[in-house]
């Protein structure tokens, strides 16, 4: 099984070999603004960086964040850490061009989440 994804503008591509081991959504602040917060997690064997790796841009945390995050040069798309030396580590979900095989599996840092992001019933949309 072969996954595939890209940037928007499809400078970066990559591929993922294999059943990815957790998908899920950060809910923390820093996550919610880089917008990559639905990451779908990789290890360092399985996954391939095909194209672009000068067009990616890495920034560094500030206290008390840890991970660091990379962007697209050319269009700005969250990519999450492809550039990252642990073994395993967070892709940005919604850069797959394929189904990962995976069900959403986990929530976290949930005490973060704003008010406006949780699901509205079909009977409040109508009020």
């Amino acid at each position: 099984m072969t996954i595939t994804g890209s940037c928007a503008c499809g400078t970066v591509r990559f591929a993922i070999e294999g059943r990815p081991s957790a998908l899920g959504t950060c809910h923390c602040s820093r996550c919610r603004k880089l917008g990559s917060s639905t990451i779908l997690f990789v290890t360092r064997d399985q996954f391939r960086l095909l194209s672009g790796a000068d067009h990616i841009k890495t920034i560094s945390p500030r206290p008390p964040y840890t991970y660091t995050r990379s962007f697209c040069r050319a269009c700005g798309t969250a990519l999450g850490e492809p550039l990252s030396p642990d073994a395993s580590f967070p892709i940005n979900a919604h850069c797959l061009d394929d189904d990962p095989g995976v069900a959403h599996g986990f929530h976290e840092f949930t005490e973060d989440r704003p008010a406006w992001d949780r699901p509205v019933t079909t009977e409040e949309i109508a009020q």
